[in-house]
């Protein structure tokens, strides 16, 4: 059905329409290149070695928290945290490849005038350059990480199928990848940790628009969910949290090579990923916000409820998007 731009509502709220036209906007009047804004051949962004600002932070990291990590040689610290930073370049620039494709084959449905047509094009661009900057901070750092784990990489043919016939699905596994890794990247940033100023680059754009991409996916979910027939709409609740579980370890959980390559021992994984009781605690804490869509979306019900528990992703509500997690009751 063709959207039309229309004024404000009664209540004087913006329409999805108007809140569109707003982000595509944004899109136009700020947006980041990663070879214009990132001067990676500046002298304060090589990579040396030795550099103790690879060291995984104890409060940014669960790894760098860990004692196995902290009994290493800092030269092993700065080995291990390279790899595992870069490896979380990897596993975003195959996120986000699965996000165009799949985007792209969901507009390419749209009718002419959808102002949904604008907005997602200008996204996958700004994924496309998102992309372009995670691989360069891959090579940069020189780690052949692989990012996702082999089963993934495989599926990754097939997840942007879902698009066009399960659209709402499709998009609540866009926010199963996003959700967590800006959740991430927010901690390091509002931490005190010496970032490298790769990683701090790198992360500084990609939270700034990712705010755009995530509020998207929000407010085409809150608009779509509610218009699904009854059983769409409870099939979707109890996907909803399997599907945030299953995309977040995929993404989080370093693939095995780093385990086997670093011979890390097999308790350190599981205290890490998520055995612990902290460990149990940051991987509620990723979801907060996607609890608070379930909750207006209609996605939350006595059964979704029992998946969210089993899923280990329960817990309350953001009471706003982005709400920091210590005034999450």
């Amino acid at each position: 059905m063709t959207l039309s731009m229309s004024a404000r509502n009664d209540a004087g709220q913006d329409t999805y329409e108007d809140k569109l036209h707003a982000l595509s906007e944004a899109s136009v009047h700020k947006h980041f290149d990663p070879y214009v804004d990132i001067d990676w051949d500046s002298p304060e962004f090589a990579v040396t070695p030795g550099d103790r600002r690879w060291i995984l932070n104890a409060e940014d990291d669960p790894l760098g928290a860990h004692p196995w990590y902290q009994a290493q040689t800092e030269e092993r610290q700065i080995e291990i945290g390279m790899w595992r930073q870069a490896n979380v370049a990897k596993v975003g620039l195959q996120f986000e490849n699965i996000l165009i494709r799949g985007m792209m084959l969901y507009i390419f449905y749209l009718p002419n005038g959808d102002p949904e047509y604008r907005y997602c094009t200008h996204e996958c661009v700004e994924e496309c350059n998102h992309t372009l900057m995670f691989q360069e901070m891959v090579n940069r750092i020189g780690a052949d990480a692989p990012g996702m784990g082999p089963i993934m990489r495989r599926l990754a043919a097939f997840i942007p199928l879902a698009a066009g016939p399960l659209p709402e699905l499709f998009f609540v596994g866009v926010l199963a990848g996003e959700e967590p890794i800006d959740h991430i990247q927010k901690s390091f940033l509002r931490g005190n940790s010496d970032l490298h100023p790769i990683m701090k680059s790198v992360m500084a754009i990609h939270v700034a628009e990712e705010a755009r991409h995530i509020s998207f996916a929000h407010q085409y979910l809150r608009r779509r969910v509610p218009k699904m027939s009854r059983l769409g709409r409870f099939a979707l609740s109890l996907a909803t949290p399997i599907t945030m579980r299953v995309l977040c370890d995929q993404i989080v959980i370093p693939p095995r090579s780093f385990w086997k390559h670093f011979d890390i021992p097999k308790q350190v994984r599981k205290d890490l990923f998520w055995e612990k009781k902290e460990a149990r605690k940051a991987l509620r804490n990723y979801f907060g916000d996607v609890r608070m869509l379930a909750h207006e979306a209609g996605l939350m019900n006595r059964a979704s409820r029992l998946v969210w528990k089993a899923c280990k992703i329960d817990g309350d509500a953001s009471r706003f998007r982005s709400e920091p997690i210590r005034r999450v009751a």
